[in-house]
């Protein structure tokens, strides 16, 4: 499968989805538990920084190979706002992102359908 980052997007933390989630607790179950390198939080992947932050992300891809989950808001809205930069960069979102939605999960149901979805990439590309 190879290397693969996870980002939590938690719509600036107010979003009324996220109540019943302990993000903190959700991310140390990622990164502890789950076959990632990495497992970060960020406030709003589809804002200005949001936007930076993804367009430095594409340089990790492409030197490491580094292969993205991202679990926040609809699937849909991600690939229209962080896909973007993808196209931009002339590589294909579907290739090298997992997205997720995780909203009015709690903390376990979020881990779950994450633990999931990760299973699902992982034999896909073995």
């Amino acid at each position: 499968m190879g290397k693969v980052g996870f980002i939590l997007c938690v719509c600036t933390g107010d979003c009324p989805g996220f109540a019943s989630m302990n993000v903190w607790d959700l991310i140390n179950q990622v990164r502890l538990a789950l076959p990632v390198e990495w497992a970060i939080v960020h406030p709003q992947l589809c804002e200005t920084d949001g936007d930076r932050f993804t367009k430095n992300l594409l340089e990790l891809i492409r030197q490491n190979q580094l292969k993205y989950f991202i679990a926040g808001c609809s699937p849909n809205m991600q690939r229209k706002l962080i896909g973007t930069h993808f196209k931009e960069a002339g590589l294909n979102f579907e290739d090298w992102v997992m997205p997720l939605d995780v909203r009015n999960m709690t903390t376990d149901q979020a881990f779950d359908a994450i633990e999931s979805q990760l299973e699902k990439w992982v034999k896909i590309d073995d």
